[in-house]
């Protein structure tokens, strides 16, 4: 935490000495209802997992409904507001439980519905918000990758007091999860408490980094750190490379082998653009004592690394390699449709009794969102993953996963 605490005050020391302070934010609040907005996201997703080696397949259809209210801040000095949200689920066909829970028979339920609210105090560019919230941050870091979001319940500090730099601070209580409307239920059972800190500071247009810390009571402590960096070429060409790493100490008591309680996973991705297109590589590395853990009280997103798919290639010692391609048909006349297409080989896998298992992923996501007309803005995307491992780590499976959102603006 020291060394957390001393990098965070550099970034500060180094944007104070070459920024100016960002002008304030609730001066220009227009006031609780004029500033308001709100939401009504439709979502359908089908998903369909076609599992080998005779396992039950999965094929789930579903309905939802995300509704959030956000109001603007009180004027004056201090700013008062609210945000709430409201959803519901309904299961069409199928199921599946990180989407509906199930009954006391072990039937999957036909609808999930859940509320929740935050209140919000805001002084210059400083927000502090209690209640229910999806915060999104690398150690912390809500799931929205099914049919309903994942939320989490404490109390978060926002800071943009100087130009570029971000700071956060945040203690939750509790955790939502994707599948259920209680708001203490996680994947690994009731959350005790989480502690995050950190921030991201941009240098300039090309250079920005972060640093990031959390403490998971009884489970984890992570610390994160990103640095970000593009050359531009020309006004269509550029060169980006994205570097992120954690380092996670597990508590002994949340392991089933105590002795093994490090791990270090990092990840370096090169991007090449020019016009419509995208070359990506990257290479991904895990060493320690295991595999890196995320869900576990921080959020289904906390893995913010470049091999992450179907697959995370983060099991013990994997290295992982990714050559990807992506194309934006703007430039062929076709806006809103895009698609990328990865290939990701994960080998060195350690399993005990001296043998490396590999893994390999073939992925493909097609994307078109409507550009005007009466459907604005409606989405559909299909997603394909071809998994295939040595070993039945997650068994070998053909995964598609199809949306259509519609978002709807009330206010």
């Amino acid at each position: 935490m020291q060394v957390m605490k001393w990098s965070l005050i550099a970034l500060a020391v180094s944007a104070g000495s070459t920024q100016l302070a960002n002008a304030s934010a609730q001066s220009d609040s227009k006031g609780f209802v004029d500033d308001a907005s709100a939401t009504l996201l439709l979502r359908n997703t089908y998903w369909n997992r076609d599992w080998n080696h005779g396992r039950d397949d999965v094929k789930t259809w579903g309905q939802g409904f995300i509704g959030t209210f956000e109001s603007g801040f009180t004027q004056g000095t201090v700013g008062f507001g609210v945000d709430t949200f409201g959803l519901l689920g309904l299961r069409l066909d199928g199921g599946q439980g990180d989407m509906f829970e199930t009954d006391s028979d072990g039937d999957f339920r036909d609808d999930l519905s859940q509320a929740g609210a935050a209140v919000k105090v805001r002084l210059s560019n400083t927000v502090i918000k209690y209640g229910d919230q999806m915060p999104n941050l690398p150690v912390l870091a809500y799931d929205d990758s099914r049919l309903l979001p994942q939320s989490f319940t404490g109390t978060m500090i926002t800071s943009s007091e100087i130009e570029g730099l971000e700071l956060n601070a945040g203690h939750f209580t509790a955790e939502s999860a994707m599948a259920s409307p209680n708001h203490d239920e996680g994947s690994i059972g009731p959350l005790k408490s989480i502690d995050v800190a950190g921030g991201s500071y941009q240098f300039n247009d090309s250079l920005s980094a972060a640093l990031y810390f959390s403490d998971i009571d009884d489970v984890a402590t992570k610390r994160y750190g990103n640095i970000n960096y593009t050359i531009p070429f020309s006004d269509d060409q550029a060169l980006n490379f994205d570097f992120n790493i954690y380092k996670t100490e597990y508590d002994k008591d949340f392991l089933a082998t105590p002795s093994d309680e490090d791990n270090t996973i990092w990840s370096l991705a090169g991007k090449y653009s020019t016009g419509a297109h995208a070359f990506i590589l990257a290479y991904q590395q895990n060493s320690g004592d295991q595999g890196y853990q995320y869900d576990i009280g921080d959020g289904g997103s906390a893995i913010f690394l470049a091999n992450s798919y179907f697959s995370d290639f983060n099991n013990k010692d994997e290295k992982s390699y990714q050559a990807s391609y992506e194309l934006d048909f703007a430039t062929y006349g076709a806006p809103g449709l895009s698609w990328k297409t990865a290939y990701v080989y994960g080998t060195d896998i350690d399993v005990g009794a001296g043998s490396d298992v590999n893994e390999r992923e073939f992925f493909n996501q097609v994307k078109y969102v409507v550009q005007n007309g009466p459907v604005k803005d409606l989405s559909l995307k299909a997603r394909n993953s071809i998994y295939r491992t040595n070993q039945l780590l997650n068994d070998d499976l053909n995964e598609w996963r199809l949306f259509i959102e519609y978002p709807l603006e009330i206010l």
